[in-house]
């Protein structure tokens, strides 16, 4: 296997795969990073580990496998980000990594959540340097409703700035972005509607402390500004569908919050390649490309022709 490290002037990335073989971008959410899946280099578990590595669905002994780290725009002297991040600065520093590798062509950009709408911005500026798309859970544009959600976790982001409350304040924004990635059926078969605890005014849920866990767990690894970046970097995105003229796979999660099924058949029908839009059946709504990974492999299967790589 190849693992290739940081290289100058290009994002940090990792390649992993047997010199030769297909290469494949793997592309995920805002809290993805270049490494996808543990390598033996690394064995630390990757953001896709069951998707990406020996014998899965992205097979790294038959498949060379890169992953890239997202720019942020550095931090400016208020807290804040220094500058705007679009999904098309994503897909150059992309193409960065490409050319820092020595691979003119992939055979396909895999990208879900942020990832597939860094995807679509590869697809219509650089269409000469990917075979295929699949695009999971990513539209041409933002959702307005999704907007409104991630306005309100950067408010109570810059908030926390301002009153030198940052890290208190980033976990809430994460603690209410988990209600929009997850699906409501199972929030409604997880979690007791009734509270754990009541303290005199004040009561404690089940599902209270499931998502302030995780708000701690992004906050403790997290820097405010790089959050608020990518999240407005997701506002910003805005493709033309018709100008993206390389065949697609689009999958749509059952009771996505973010990007609802409706919005991935407009999508369809406005891309300007052929396409096939593809539903994943799941409880876990937004972040099903996470926690379906059999029904994810047999998607992806079905869409590289991964047999021919046999």
């Amino acid at each position: 296997m190849l693992t290739v490290e940081r290289a100058t002037g290009v994002p940090n990335y990792e390649l992993v795969g047997p010199a030769g073989a297909p290469v494949v971008v793997a592309l995920g959410g805002i809290s993805a990073n270049a490494h996808a899946g543990a390598t033996a280099a690394d064995p630390a578990p990757g953001w896709w580990d069951p998707v990406v590595g020996r014998g899965r669905a992205l097979d790294t002994t038959r498949l060379r496998v890169l992953g890239i780290d997202w720019l942020d725009g550095g931090r400016g002297d208020d807290g804040r980000p220094a500058r705007i991040v679009t999904t098309y600065d994503q897909a150059d520093a992309l193409v960065a990594a490409l050319d820092a590798v020595e691979v003119e062509r992939v055979h396909a950009v895999i990208g879900a959540s942020y990832g597939g709408m860094v995807a679509l911005a590869f697809a219509e500026r650089y269409p000469e340097r990917v075979e295929r798309l699949v695009v999971v859970s990513a539209p041409h544009e933002a959702h307005p409703l999704s907007t409104a959600l991630r306005t309100v976790q950067r408010r109570v982001v810059e908030l926390g700035i301002e009153t030198g409350r940052a890290h208190d304040a980033l976990a809430l924004a994460r603690a209410l972005a988990m209600t929009t990635y997850r699906g409501a059926r199972e929030f409604a078969e997880r979690f007791d509607s009734r509270p754990d605890t009541i303290d005199g005014a004040d009561a404690t849920f089940p599902v209270e402390r499931y998502i302030l866990h995780h708000g701690r767990k992004f906050a403790a690894a997290w820097r405010p500004e790089r959050f608020l970046a990518l999240s407005l970097s997701a506002d910003l995105h805005r493709v033309d569908p018709a100008a993206v003229r390389v065949p697609t796979t689009l999958v749509a999660a059952e009771g996505d919050a973010i990007v609802p099924r409706e919005q991935m058949a407009e999508l369809s029908m406005l891309l300007g390649a052929p396409n096939t839009l593809v539903d994943l059946a799941s409880r876990n709504g937004h972040d099903a490309f996470l926690t379906e990974p059999a029904a994810i492999g047999r998607i992806l299967a079905t869409a590289l022709c991964t047999r021919s790589f046999a």
